[in-house]
Formats: structure tokens, C-alpha cells, sequence
């Protein structure tokens, strides 16, 4: 891929830095995950199909926002796409079928509730039954090879599983995960854009000596319980404005020292509401959230901190310092490294955008056309934050018009109000076609780096 865009024109660090980030991406694609939405069944108890539909939506958006960066580059540097060298259809789709039927196969084997041994023992019959009827036999000698390769993997794996169970066995014993868990309740004082800035700076420290998996299962120890704690938090708001008739339920509050425990009953402000619940101790949280709030609401909003967290987990690869997948794309591309980084971290914006997306939206809790008008409008609001980032989009962007693409997005990024975001859209996309009609484009060609 980086030989090929570098070929094209594309600077030596953008290459590099989309390659860091689209296969930083494939973790979080559906039907595989790597090994994380495993990690998450067994951690939430929510099914593995679950995991997967609702991670379509989010994984999409990712990758459309590194295509949008791409897009955005090659009009800037008025890039065009050349042919490099013939295409051997019959071994590309050869090759397709090693690929696509096995992960068909071991993706409808975990979504009938298969174990993952059961659905990845399968896969690997598949696949050698494919093969086949491919150029690329798999014979005795290359499946004793692909053997011995599987065992040498999973030693290392097994070695990783060992370290982070020790790990996990120390920060549960310890108490470390409940003092944790409390830290971030006193420092975000309820409010979740702190709560999730806090995460993803543990996550970034966590990443610059795990693995992207590890540094999930320990973040997701230490943070996921408090952040679902907070996403609930927003439902108890709710019911104290509107007033607690049941005076079972209600009474649970008097155990808070706070004059505004009277008003419990009769209704309160969003202010009052919101010093109530953020003055809660945090052990008698525990308490009130389970009797007031359904199982299933719970459950979504611990499936959306785990999903928070997992997403976050990744953003070391991409982050600088210490960003190892663009360091090794960079290595690739001979461009330099922490230049590489800092174009990695700016393709992988979606990275951060839908994390917020999932905390302050209900794209993973809503309907299905909800979530697809999240989504889409979304999509408005990640290409303008793209246009400000390059300062272009399908032309120079004049002076005037970075206000529209400012306020655009923003109203694009407003949950389930149709009208701001049709507002939004408008903004967006009008700035869109007057960039795409400016007469003095600045075409800048570029030498690869």
C-alpha cells in the first residue's frame, strides 16, 4: 500500500500514516475485532452478535474518515490515480477466496454461539479446503508449516494472556480497580468529557508497554465500571427533574446530606439535579442505580463504556509519542517517525470523534434509524473537521467560509434534532460546492518524500 500511494503521490508521511491507521481501523471492524470484542463478551455478558451489529455503524465511520483525509490530499495535491502494472484477475480472486470464505464461515459459527475454538478450527478446515481450488495449494509440507507457525504464535500470546492475568490478579486484589474507579468519579465531578480525557491519557500510558488487547482488559478493569456509572448518572438526572413518586425510591436518597434530598419527590432543576447526583458517595451509587434504573439501560451503558474504552485502547498506535504502528509504517515508507506519528494521529481523528459520539449520543442505544441519522450526519461533521484540518476540501477554503464548515459540523454533531442537523448538512455541503467552483484552485503537486 505505501509503495503504491508514495508511486501515486502522496507524501511519504501520509502514506505511511494511513496505512498506521486503517490497520489500526481493523480492530475495530466488524465481524473479527481482533481479539478485544472476545475479551468484551466475557467481561459484559452481552453476546458476541451484539458486539458485532453495533460495531458496524462506528467502524464504518472510521474508515470513511481516513478515506475523507485521503480525498481531501489528493485534491490538495491534485493527485489523479494511475494504473500501476497489470492486475491477474483470476489470482486476485483466487487469492479473495482464501480470504473471504473462511472468515464467512468462522464469523457464522461465533454468531449461532459457537466457542471461538470450535468457530476457528472450522475456519482453518475451510481453508484448506479452499485452497485447493486456488493456485496456492496447501499441501502436507505447508500445513506442517502453518502448524509449527500457529504453535510459535501462541506461545507468544500465551506469555502475553499470563502477564495480563497477573496484572488483572494484582489491580483486583489490591483494590486498585475500585480506588481507581473513585479517582476518576472525583476528578471528572460528573462530567463525562473529563472522565473519557482521563481514560485516554491512562490509555495512551498503557499502550507504550502493552499490546492494544492488554492494555483494554486492564484499562476496562480500571475504568469501565465508573465511566458506565457516569453514562447512567444522566437518568438519574432525569428522574430527580422530573420528580420520584415512589416514595421506596426516594427514600434511598435520604441517606445524602443535602437540602436539596427534599425536593426528591416534588422535582428540581437540571442544576440541582446534577449537584445531587454528582454529591452521591460513591458506594451508595452503586446502590441507587441498580433499584432505579432498568437491567437492560444498564447493560447498554456498560456495553458503551466498554466499547469507549476498547476504541481508546487503540489510540497508541496512532498517538505520539509513542505511536509503534506509525513508527513501523514510517520505517516502511523511509519517511520520518514522529512526523509520521503526528499525520498518523491526524488521519485517525475518528478515533477520538466517535468515542464522543458514543458518550454524548445514543448511536449504539438507539434504534436502528436512529443510529443511521447519527451516523450520516455525522459523516457531514468528520469531513468538515477534515476540510479545517487540511485548511482545503475540494478547493482552497477562502477566509469566509471556515466559519460555515465550523458551525456545520458542530450542528451535525447534535443528537436526533433533525432540523439542526439538516441545518448542519446544508451549512457543509454548500461550503463543499463553493470549495469545488473556487476559479483559482491552488494546485500544489508534490515528490514523494
Amino acid at each position: 500500500t505505501i509503495p503504491l500511494m508514495k508511486a501515486n503521490g502522496f507524501r511519504s508521511k501520509f502514506a505511511a500514516g494511513v496505512e498506521a491507521s486503517a490497520s489500526t481501523g481493523g480492530q475495530m471492524m466488524p465481524p473479527i475485532m481482533g481479539a478485544g470484542a472476545f475479551v468484551m463478551v466475557s467481561f459484559t455478558g452481552i453476546s458476541y452478535s451484539t458486539i458485532v451489529v453495533v460495531s458496524i455503524i462506528p467502524a464504518i465511520l472510521y474508515f470513511l474518515s481516513v478515506g475523507f483525509m485521503v480525498r481531501v490530499e489528493s485534491m490538495k495535491y491534485n493527485i489523479g490515480t494511475e494504473r500501476i502494472g497489470a492486475v491477474d484477475r483470476a489470482k486476485l480472486w483466487g487469492g479473495l477466496l482464501n480470504f473471504i470464505l473462511p472468515l464467512a464461515v468462522m464469523t457464522y459459527m461465533l454468531v449461532s454461539g459457537r466457542t471461538p475454538s470450535f468457530a476457528a478450527c472450522f475456519a482453518i478446515g475451510t481453508l484448506i479446503v479452499v485452497s485447493w481450488v486456488t493456485p496456492n495449494r496447501m499441501g502436507p509440507i505447508k500445513i506442517s508449516r502453518a502448524l509449527v507457525l500457529g504453535i510459535k504464535t501462541s506461545i507468544m500470546t500465551a506469555v502475553l494472556l499470563v502477564t495480563v492475568g497477573l496484572i488483572n490478579n494484582a489491580v483486583v486484589t489490591s483494590g486498585l480497580a475500585n480506588g481507581f474507579a473513585l479517582m476518576i468519579a472525583q476528578w471528572s465531578q460528573g462530567s463525562i468529557l473529563i472522565a473519557v480525557i482521563l481514560i485516554a491519557l491512562v490509555s495512551l500510558v498503557l499502550g507504550m508497554g502493552l499490546p492494544v488487547t492488554a492494555a483494554y482488559i486492564v484499562l476496562s478493569i480500571l475504568s469501565a465500571p465508573a465511566l458506565a456509572g457516569l453514562l447512567a448518572d444522566g437518568i438519574l438526572v432525569e428522574m430527580l427533574v422530573n420528580g420520584i413518586s415512589d416514595p421506596a425510591q426516594a427514600a434511598m436518597f435520604a441517606l445524602v446530606d443535602s437540602p436539596l434530598v427534599a425536593k426528591v419527590g416534588v422535582g428540581m432543576s437540571l442544576e440541582e439535579a446534577r449537584t445531587l447526583v454528582g454529591g452521591l458517595p460513591f458506594e451508595l451509587a452503586l446502590v441507587i442505580r441498580p433499584a432505579l434504573i432498568a437491567p437492560e439501560t444498564l447493560l447498554g451503558f456498560l456495553l458503551t463504556a466498554h466499547l469507549i474504552v476498547f476504541w481508546l485502547s487503540q489510540d497508541s498506535n496512532v498517538t505520539p509519542p509513542v505511536c509503534l504502528a506509525a513508527f513501523t509504517a514510517a520505517g516502511i515508507a523511509k519517511s520520518p517517525p514522529m512526523a509520521t506519528g503526528v499525520e498518523a494521529w491526524k488521519i485517525a481523528k475518528g478515533l477520538y470523534i466517535i468515542v464522543l459520539l458514543f458518550a454524548f449520543t445514543p448511536l449504539i442505544g438507539a434504534g436502528f434509524w436512529d443510529s443511521v441519522q447519527i451516523g450520516g450526519f455525522a459523516l457531514f461533521g468528520i469531513y468538515a473537521i477534515t476540510a479545517l484540518i487540511q485548511r482545503y476540501s475540494e478547493g482552497p477554503i477562502p477566509l469566509w467560509l471556515y466559519p460555515a464548515f465550523v458551525a456545520g459540523g458542530a450542528l451535525c454533531f447534535v443528537p436526533l434534532n433533525l432540523t439542526l442537523n439538516i441545518a448542519g448538512a446544508v451549512l457543509v455541503g454548500g461550503s463543499i460546492f463553493i470549495t469545488s467552483r473556487a476559479a483559482d484552485r491552488a494546485v500544489q503537486p508534490t515528490t514523494p518524500q
